[in-house]
């Protein structure tokens, strides 16, 4: 399976799993409603909907997070609202200032993890585009040892210049070393 195709079934599989995610978030966050409804105001119940962010993290909108963030927070509130006050109450605040702390660091450091993996991914997929697109010369090269030409893996023997020019990404200029000007020209080289 190459990896366009694995790509193809994990987003397949992701957009299978959203239904269930998206039920169990809602059951869960009722269940902290309904906790933090029942319960007295002093104990901390609505940093359990920390849970329900937690959760929102796995859905591929980031939208998401931040309305149940939201609702949590106005849930929160609205719990301390509607319950009778007690006798400490900066207990009750200081534990609901502590659920709302906890809900929107979750939530924020959660999307800013999705957001760097999201990244990565991006970095390692174009990585391997470029890898797969680098032309590499490998393994043994039959070359005639009098003429330089190489053969091909069809049995043709061709230039040196040829076979490099398609097999990788490598231009040829020419030029002329000194010992061979000196060889080739040297009825040139000794006029001056």
């Amino acid at each position: 399976m190459n990896r366009d195709e694995r790509s193809g079934a994990d987003a397949r599989s992701k957009r299978q799993s959203l239904p269930v995610l998206y039920s169990t978030c809602a059951v869960t966050f009722i269940s902290v409603l309904l906790l933090d409804l029942y319960i007295p105001l002093g104990v901390a119940v609505g940093v359990l909907y920390v849970v329900v962010v937690l959760l929102t993290l796995w859905t591929p909108q980031s939208k998401v997070t931040f309305v149940v963030a939201i609702m949590s927070s106005l849930l929160i509130t609205a719990a301390f609202l509607y319950k009778p006050p007690v006798a400490e109450m900066w207990k009750v605040l200081f534990n609901r200032g502590i659920s709302l702390f906890a809900v929107w660091v979750v939530a924020i450091l959660g999307l800013q993890r999705n957001k760097t993996l999201e990244q990565r991914s991006i970095i390692l997929f174009e990585k391997e585009k470029a890898l797969d697109e680098i032309r590499v010369l490998r393994g043994f090269l039959p070359i005639c040892a009098s003429c330089k030409k190489i053969r091909d893996d069809n049995g043709y023997w061709t230039q040196i210049e040829g076979y490099i020019r398609e097999h990788s990404e490598a231009e040829f200029t020419h030029s002329i070393c000194p010992g061979c000007a000196e060889k080739l020209y040297s009825d040139f080289n000794n006029r001056k």
